[in-house]
């Protein structure tokens, strides 16, 4: 929440603690990692220049109400501009790598549907024979769905009802 621009107010009813906590522990996680800090305003920044911001794959959200004189439409777009770079991103990752995902189950010829995504987690339905080279292909696409600094890693649940998982 602190990353998406939560309000001490809005902290605190989340928590349950009095705003002068939240704004503690907000100020404090800023000072463990300023460079969170400076993303931000670098972030926000950029949208008042640009009146856009982008994701990992340049997909463009225009913010037009970064620059406006009413407080609330203001800094609701500045947390429009802060969240986007971020969900957008790992929303473009999850797409790309569903693509992959459906290409090799499909190249294949394998039974496995492809059910739902949810954030950053893709729903099967997988027959039992297919399981272990479903995994390998799941493992293989989402990981490298696209080139990052820092690796991403799947991990696996497996159940007959998503209430299981």
């Amino acid at each position: 929440g602190i990353v998406y621009g939560i309000s001490d107010y809005g902290l605190a009813q989340g928590l349950g603690i009095s705003n002068q906590e939240a704004q503690e522990y907000i100020d404090a996680y800023f000072e463990r990692y300023p460079g969170v800090r400076d993303y931000i305003r670098e972030t926000i920044q950029s949208a008042k220049n640009m009146g856009y911001v982008t994701t990992l794959l340049n997909r463009r959200r225009y913010i037009p109400d970064i620059n406006s004189r009413n407080y609330h439409l203001r800094s609701f777009a500045e947390r429009a501009a802060m969240n986007t770079p971020i969900q957008g991103s790992a929303a473009d990752i999850i797409k790309v790598a569903m693509v992959k995902v459906y290409n090799h189950l499909k190249q294949n010829n394998f039974k496995t549907k492809l059910l739902l995504q949810v954030h950053d987690e893709i729903i099967l339905n997988v027959p039992k024979t297919e399981l272990l080279p479903v995994k390998q292909i799941l493992k293989q696409d989402m990981e490298n769905a696209i080139s990052l600094k820092v690796p991403l890693v799947v991990d696996f649940t497996q159940g007959y009802t998503w209430e299981e998982l």
